[in-house]
């Protein structure tokens, strides 16, 4: 859909960009945050964890927008999303470049 309007701030407006790291371990697989993600970020990994659950993991690591709804609705505590600075936020978005998340 496109729109015929713009905000008058349009070109002053940065979408922010997030990093997602996920803690493999502490998750119990009930996938709430690749339900609730508006991007669709996530997606159920077919690893196992210690627990025998299989944790998300991150497919589309430049379009995380950093809106902590995956940070806020985890019921373990297991994922959390950080703020890139801009330069790495450049980079992230760059489709060439994928830069893997560690999930220590």
């Amino acid at each position: 859909m496109k729109y015929w309007r713009k905000p008058l701030d349009f070109d002053q407006v940065k979408i922010p960009q997030g990093e997602v790291s996920i803690v493999s371990e502490r998750c119990k697989g009930c996938g709430f945050c690749v339900e609730y993600c508006p991007k669709d970020v996530l997606v159920m990994s077919e690893d196992f964890n210690k627990k025998g659950y299989h944790p998300p993991k991150v497919v589309k690591s430049g379009e995380c927008v950093n809106c902590n709804l995956c940070e806020m609705i985890c019921p373990d505590y297991a994922i959390f999303s950080s703020e890139l600075a801009d330069d790495a936020a450049n980079a992230a978005a760059q489709p060439g470049e994928r830069a893997e998340v560690s999930a220590s």
